[in-house]
């Protein structure tokens, strides 16, 4: 249940074995290694020198810890980037982004590529059959450091070649952008440049292209990687650790080469990361938002198929973020059984020990910095090893009556035509999910057009393009449906619909929309009706022909409902949102359990797993028998309880 990151090459080899038995004796079952060795593995072209990480694996083995081996592509040494220059990655203003901390590549670059994968091979050739390795993790958090997309010579190229696949002529791909528009015509793939450095905006439709073609690179790479793996390693699973709050690529397809889904769980650090208000920053600062790991976990729970770890979870302040606060007293161990409650396998702490030098100094570890002392998270994670310990088993995870669709091209296309300048798709989603936690329900994370029968309700926030199998799906859906501003406003061109928006939700939710409106900050237009409250940022004017549940002032339909399909025409105002959640958990038969702005709730089988994020005690509703913890929740304890039946 429980891992931590190790850095052998970090550390004098005669620390390794007392590493290794402490590591046992906390509760440690697995331990990831090996993700930014390269230079240590190969320090000059063709001269390997494995013999070190031999000798780490044989000491991990023998400790009885089962091993998660990391390719170390996210750190190209630097005799590669002197004698390959045209690996690197280019930021929006065309300059180079060089050697000298990590992610230093381009996904375009068919040098990275063979690069690539002449180390994975050799790497997993030598250990794809060692005893002791129980999985694999490809490179490290694809898109930190704003690294997905490149602007460089090497992109150039390979967008060319992406655009010749997708559109065959240049006559297809002038229609398909609308470059008839302020002459932006091409005679030839050739001409395309790329959607920077212009003197006002680019051509969205090139940049949504632009985006997916990238999306499209992180997933192919991904795949070499792990075709390589399972050659040379078979029976080994293989994930990738995602990071949060980035979305400039589609995880689900890349998921779609792995076996299971991780992430990197930096709570505290999310909160300088989330436009929150200073007032939240400051409120959630020592325990960070009660949303922000739950909707990470049950987003990679989603795009892992059902199977997620926390590959690296935060055991104490970070260094990255723009303040880095000492969590409070519990918060490891809260956000540890957090994971657990949604459904994590593993939850694996990032680091063993603090590292005493380089860029991370600052970033706390299980043990201070080149001692073998625990440090307060290192306590807190020894604690969660003695609760799994005296516990049953967890149980399975369930499906939860609540799905929301995520979908990763949304986010690309209000990044390239926001209209408002506050429209933030995660914050949309973040807020809604939010809204429905606070309900005390339990939310799975679907990719659009997957499977939607057996949800209760069906929450979209928004979809902008709309795909055949994404209706399809909703469609299909036999619970209560509801979608948020802007679906269906674009088609797969870029290109508002013929029909209008919702464009092909338009027979399923009666809506059709003829204006929009951005709101600036101040303005809020107020709704009325079965639902009460305000619209801020976003509203869509629409004519329907449905019924109109609630309507602004000037009498339009705010919500609307059609059969089983709801429509909320606007960004709502947080008492919009509040009595929204609450009408559509009402509609849609869920038994509720409002629960205060600190409290939240995951049910792992027929175990209820309370959370208290502070600062005062909480008293858990009565019917309830806790098999850890009390009655009384402290702040950042928690309960786990079982319902008393009969």
């Amino acid at each position: 249940m429980l891992g931590v990151c190790y850095y052998p090459e970090h550390w004098d080899e005669g620390r390794w074995e007392t590493d290794a038995r402490r590591m046992v004796e906390l509760g440690i079952t697995y331990v990831r290694i090996g993700e930014f060795a390269w230079s240590r593995s190969e320090p000059a072209r063709g001269e390997f020198n494995f013999g070190w990480l031999d000798r780490a694996m044989d000491v991990l083995h023998a400790a009885g810890l089962r091993i998660v081996l990391g390719t170390p592509t996210a750190t190209p040494p630097k005799w590669l980037v002197d004698e390959c220059p045209d690996i690197l990655p280019y930021d929006e203003q065309g300059r180079v982004r060089g050697f000298g901390s990590r992610r230093h590549y381009t996904f375009s670059s068919k040098t990275w590529w063979r690069e690539s994968a002449r180390i994975v091979e050799a790497i997993a050739r030598r250990y794809g059959a060692h005893p002791g390795l129980a999985g694999w993790q490809t490179d490290n958090e694809y898109g930190c450091h704003d690294s997905t997309l490149s602007w460089g010579p090497e992109d150039l190229s390979a967008f060319r070649d992406w655009l010749r696949h997708r559109y065959q002529s240049a006559e297809q791909l002038n229609e398909a952008w609308g470059a008839v528009f302020w002459s932006m015509e091409v005679t030839g793939f050739d001409q395309v440049s790329l959607p920077n450095g212009t003197v006002t905006e680019p051509n969205p439709a090139q940049r949504m292209d632009f985006w997916r073609f990238h999306s499209d690179q992180v997933a192919a790479y991904d795949r070499m990687q792990c075709d390589l793996i399972r050659a040379h390693s078979p029976g080994r699973w293989i994930t990738h650790n995602f990071m949060g709050f980035v979305s400039d690529f589609d995880h689900f397809k890349v998921a779609e080469n792995l076996d299971l889904a991780s992430w990197d769980s930096y709570p505290i650090g999310f909160v300088e990361k989330f436009p929150f208000s200073e007032v939240e920053r400051n409120r959630w600062a020592e325990t960070s938002h009660p949303d922000i790991a739950p909707w990470h976990h049950d987003l990679y729970r989603g795009v892992g198929r059902g199977r997620f770890w926390v590959m690296e979870q935060q055991p104490g302040p970070v260094n990255w973020a723009a303040w880095n606060p000492v969590p409070k007293p519990g918060m490891v161990r809260l956000w540890t059984w957090e994971a657990l409650a949604h459904g994590a396998e593993v939850v694996s702490y990032f680091r063993w020990r603090q590292a005493p030098f380089a860029q991370e100094q600052f970033h706390a570890g299980l043990n201070l910095p080149g001692l073998d002392e625990l440090s307060p998270g290192g306590a807190e994670a020894a604690q969660v090893a003695r609760e799994l310990a005296t516990l049953p088993p967890l149980p399975e995870t369930r499906p939860a009556p609540v799905a929301f669709v995520f979908d990763y091209p949304s986010y690309w296309a209000t990044m390239i035509q926001p209209q408002g300048r506050d429209f933030r798709y995660e914050e949309l989603v973040f807020r809604w999910y939010e809204a429905f936690r606070r309900l005390g329900l339990d939310i799975d994370v679907v990719p659009p057009g997957a499977p939607l029968q057996g949800y209760d309700l069906v929450v979209v926030p928004t979809m902008v393009h709309v795909t055949d199998a994404a209706r399809a799906a909703i469609e299909a859906a036999d619970g209560m449906v509801l979608i948020g501003p802007r679906a269906g406003s674009r088609d797969r061109t870029f290109a508002i619909p013929e029909n209008l928006a919702p464009g092909p939700l338009a027979g399923l939710t009666g809506a059709r929309v003829t204006q929009v409106a951005s709101l600036r900050p101040g303005l809020e237009q107020p709704v009325t009706g079965s639902v009460q409250g305000g619209v801020i940022r976003w509203r869509d004017h629409v004519t329907a022909d449905a019924d109109v549940l609630a309507r602004f002032a000037d009498h339009g339909p705010a919500l609307t409902r059609k059969g089983r399909v709801h429509v909320l025409h606007g960004w709502p105002a947080p008492d919009l949102l509040e009595a929204l959640a609450a009408h559509m958990a009402e509609v849609a038969g869920l038994q509720t359990l409002p629960l205060p702005s600190q409290i939240r709730l995951r049910r792992r089988g027929d175990w209820w797993m309370f959370f208290n994020y502070g600062p005062g005690d909480w008293t858990l509703p009565s019917g309830f028998d806790c098999l850890m913890g009390g009655q009384t929740v402290p702040p950042q304890g928690l309960t786990i309880a079982q319902r008393i039946t009969g």
